[in-house]
Parts: C-alpha cells; structure tokens; sequence
C-alpha cells in the first residue's frame, strides 16, 4: 500500500485530534425527489452502523443548503444531524449566480437562527461551491456542453459574503474553503489562485478510475490517487487539503483499463481508504447512489435498500481503523514538485477532440450526486490531468533571433539533454525555465469564437495555437530559448496526445500578446513571420524554435502553427519526468 508522501516527508504537522470520516449526500434520489428529514437520519444513523467500520463515519458533506422542492428553505439534513449528531461540511451551490447564492445564504443565516449552536457546533466548514472551477473551464465545458461553473472572482466574492454573513453569529470563524477536481487545483492560474488565496481549506476530488487516457487499472489507483493528492497539497499554500470525494464504482463501464466492480472497489477501500480514514478528513463517494435507480456507474457501498449489508469488506486488513488513527494532518507535501510559472487553465480547443486525463465528478447541481454517462466519455464532469503551476513566466524578444531548429531525441522520450549549442539555451527544465501563461487556441473556420486558455496545445492545419510568456524581470540581461518538448507517449505519466506521425510546425512572434478574447479574426499582428520552424516533428525529440535575448520584463505571444499536415494535441505538463510542450529556458 503506498500512503502520500507527506505522511512521511511533510515538515508541518498539527496536532493530533480526531479527524472527520463520512460520505457525500446529495438532496435527492436518483428520481430527482427531494429527501426528507427521515431520508437523512436514515443514511446518517446506517453510515455510523456499517460493519467492520468501528462507527466511525460521522460526518456527512452536504452540496446545497437548500431542502429540494424549496426556494431558499434550510436543507432537512440539518436537524436530521442535530438527531442523530452527525457533523457536517456544509455547501452552498456556487454555479448559477449571485441570485441563487443569495438564497443558499439565506438558507445558511435561516438555519443558524432556527437551530443556533445545536447546529453551528456540527459545523465541520463550510464550502463555497463544488467544482465550479472545473465546470467553468474549456474542458469542463466540453464534457457538460455548456458552462455550468462559475468564474474565480465569483468564488472568492462568495467567500467573502459568507464570512460577513456569519461574523456576528455562532458560527462566527468557521473555516470556509471551495471544494474542486484535483486538476483544477493543480492547473493554478493566476485567477485559481486567488480561490486559494481566498480558502481556509482546500477540498480534493479525484477519481483514478476516469483518468481513462492512462495506465488506471485498479492495480495503479492507488499511487494515482495519492500523486493527486500530493499535487494538490504542493499548490495549496501551506492550507490543509481534505478528499472530498472519491471511490471506485461497483458496477458500470469499463474505462481504458479500469473495471467496475465490487472486488476492485473493495481493493482500491483497503488501498486508499484505509490509508485517509482517522488521518485526512475524508468523504467517500459514497454510501449509497442506488436509490431507487441504479446511476451508471454506482459507486455505492449499500445497493438499493440503506439496510442492507455492504458490497464489499469494509474492515481494513492492515490492521488500520478509523477509531485507532489519530491524525497527522499536513498543510504541504515536500514531494509535490512545483514550480514558479503559471500553467495553462484549460483543456481542448476548437472543433477537436479533447486530450485529457479524465476525473469527472458526481454532480452537475445540488440536487444530485449520481453520475451519467456523456457520449463516451466520462460521466458529467471530466478534468484534465496534471499541470505544474503558481504565479507568472517569461518571454523572448524579437531581437538577435536565431533561426534555429535542434532535434534531439532522448532514450525513451525522458527529458532531452541539458546541454545547449550554437548559442541557445538547454531544452531540459532542469536550469531556469518558464511555463506559458496562456495557451490560447484560434481555428480558421469558426473566425468569430473565443475559446480562451486551454489546458491543451492544438496544431492542425485549421486550428493554431498562440503561447503567451510573461517574462521576469530578472532575465534581463540573459538568452532564452522557446522549445518544444515532445516524448515518446510511453514516457509520459499524467499526460497523452494525438499525433498523425507527419509534418512539422512553423512559428510566429505576434506583436502583442494574446487574450482569453483573441479569435482567429483578432489574432494581433506577426512582428517576425517565421521566428522558427520543426521541419519534422518527431516523437522523443526535443526542439530549441528559436533563441535570442530575453525580453527582460515583457510579455510576448508566439503563435504555433501546422505545416505539412501535422496534426497534433497534447496536454501541456512540466512532469519532471517527461514534460511535454512549449516552454522558455534561460541561461
């Protein structure tokens, strides 16, 4: 079994104190009637009384503050808690704007009247949102077809309405954060990264079982699991970072290698629920889902009757138990590899298909926590894989350029060599070197749309990409080199693309850099047509576009370009281990 890294290398640990084991529980059943009080203290009192769990799962995380059926009326959960004294991570749905948000605060306020501290003191936190961050990226756009998120100042002005909601009542200091994918939090930009700023807490949710363009077989998920947890923590600003949901299904679809069962479900238990219970605050997805419906995949521990006995063994065969783990609960992780430029916030662009490392999420609105399935590919929500990231990158000039194109293969597409030539800078990351700020995709037959940053870089001989660097101001003086990295795709470990084995690229320096607004028809002018070429592009090489003095700083555009046919999309990742794309080395 292998635990997170910061359980052994974390050099923040708090003290050790009972921490919150429970599940997620959506409002209504899978009909889309709302549940009652009564439904609640069911579920409550049956998560307390599994077998082999010594009682230890007291806790549930709430999606809405709202009883279904209701405008702004307290969720019936809530006394149903007070009942059965039951804690709970409370949240407010953040995805449908400012008018609906003034009714989960009102709920809130409605509920801290109404039930004083028999409630607030069952108050775990509190969550601003679920996933918005995810649903309002490009890849989370395409999975749903449409943008059901919310933007990153919306979250943390949301935030700030809660605290000032709360300041003069019981449930005055609470800890609020926003709950989101993994990848989301992963994928900082400089947006993301004032949620982060603006949190107490940050709230994970992975899901390895979707991460269906990678090795997933059950026999990996847990080192899956816990590399996104360790990313999270390596972004999270020293804050604790929670899991907030996740599981493997029972039953549904074969995703790559991933199968759907009971014995891999009681596995990836003992893996990596075993490891979290009594150490992490933890809330598993789920105890039931099969209500009255089975969803498609069920992830549920009970199937359609709360009562009945569980699926699968619960009772941890390392002789780890809720009960018996106090908890280490670190705020950073000295294995997350990190580095100082912001990465691309989004996945794949115009009219092509995504290439992403899928995590998709339970819920699309409070209402529910079932998952169903979106034309093949993961269920409601799907987030692309890992991105190295935090605050800002560079930029060349368009002075003293050298026209240079270097391929240099490596063994088994790692990391090309460090050395650099002919006056160019290293194409390894290991030295100084910068991530774009903005990937920004633009596609010659829809002229008019924006799609804004993207996780992924698209060539093809209708769609570009434009790479914006935000160059320091500590470069002056220095020569850097925009290089593209490509792997063999077996090297890669978070990252995938798709490539016709043909053609090359062609590179323009813009005149001003590139917007989350630039379209085809806006792209702004080329100031050096042709600043570089990769005559043939092949994977395992390593390519130095072009080199000149840095543009100590400045921010610049390059816009990359197909030629001879190539057609190529690629999830941008600095993995240390194989990063692939468009980056900026200095020297």
């Amino acid at each position: 079994m292998r635990l997170p890294t910061l359980f052994a290398t974390s050099a923040v640990v708090v003290a050790a104190s009972a921490q919150y084991i429970g599940f997620n529980s959506g409002s209504t059943f899978t009909d889309g009637s709302a549940k009652q009080q009564s439904d609640f203290e069911a579920e409550f009192n049956r998560a307390k009384s599994l077998p082999g769990t010594n009682g230890e799962f007291t806790s549930a995380r709430l999606y809405t503050m709202i009883q279904g059926g209701t405008t702004d009326t307290p969720i019936s959960a809530i006394p149903a808690a007070i009942d059965t004294q039951t804690t709970l991570l409370l949240g407010l749905w953040a995805s449908s704007g400012q008018a609906d948000f003034t009714n989960e605060l009102t709920a809130l306020t409605s509920a801290i009247s109404q039930y004083g501290t028999s409630f607030t003191s069952l108050i775990a936190a509190i969550s601003v949102g679920s996933e918005d961050l995810y649903r309002n990226s490009p890849t989370g756009i395409l999975a749903n077809g449409y943008n059901g998120g919310a933007q990153p100042a919306d979250i943390v002005n949301f935030i700030g309405q809660i605290r000032s909601a709360i300041a003069q009542t019981s449930a005055s200091g609470l800890p609020i954060g926003h709950v989101d994918t993994w990848t989301a939090w992963f994928q900082v930009n400089g947006s993301n990264d004032a949620v982060i700023t603006a949190c107490d807490w940050l709230g994970m949710d992975a899901y390895p079982y979707f991460q269906n363009t990678i090795a997933n077989s059950i026999d990996v998920a847990n080192s899956t699991f816990f590399d996104a947890y360790d990313a999270t923590v390596g972004v999270a600003q020293g804050k604790h970072v929670w899991v907030t949901e996740t599981g493997w299904p029972v039953s549904g679809p074969q995703e790559n290698q991933a199968v759907a069962s009971t014995a891999n479900a009681e596995v990836y238990w003992q893996d990596v629920a075993c490891s979290l219970l009594g150490k992490i605050n933890t809330w598993w997805y789920t105890l039931q889902d099969a209500a009255p419906t089975t969803p498609n995949p069920s992830f549920g521990i009970v199937g359609a009757d709360l009562s009945s006995a569980p699926l699968y063994n619960l009772t941890c065969s390392n002789g780890n138990s809720p009960s018996s783990s106090a908890a280490a609960s670190p705020s950073s992780s000295a294995a997350s590899t990190v580095s100082s430029a912001t990465a691309p916030a989004s996945s794949a662009g115009p009219n092509t298909e995504s290439v992403t490392l899928a995590t998709p999420r339970p819920e699309t609105s409070p209402a529910s926590v079932s998952l169903s399935q979106t034309s093949g590919s993961a269920p409601q929500s799907s987030s692309a894989a890992t991105t190295a990231a935090t605050t800002a990158s560079p930029v060349l000039s368009s002075s003293q350029t050298t026209l240079a194109t270097v391929s240099s293969p490596s063994a088994g597409g790692s990391s090309p060599s460090p050395s650099a030539s002919n006056g160019s800078c290293a194409t390894s990351l290991s030295g100084e070197h910068q991530y774009p700020h903005l990937i920004i995709p633009v596609n010659s037959e829809t002229p008019n749309t924006a799609y804004g940053t993207q996780y992924n870089g698209v060539i093809n001989p209708t769609v570009s990409s434009i790479f914006n660097f935000d160059v320091p101001a500590d470069y002056s003086g220095k020569t850097c080199s925009l290089v593209f990295l490509f792997p063999e795709q077996a090297a890669l470990k978070t990252s995938a693309y798709t490539f016709n084995a043909q053609g090359g690229m062609s590179v323009n320096e813009l005149s001003s850099p590139a917007t989350q607004q630039t379209t085809y028809a806006t792209v702004p002018a080329v100031v050096n047509a042709t600043v570089g070429t990769i005559g043939s592009l092949k994977a395992g090489g390593s390519y130095v576009v072009a080199s000149q003095e840095c543009a100590a700083g400045q921010t610049v555009s390059y816009e990359f370009e197909s030629t001879g046919g190539l057609d190529i999309k690629y999830f941008q990742n600095a993995d240390p281990s194989a990063p692939i794309g468009v980056y900026i080395t200095a020297c």
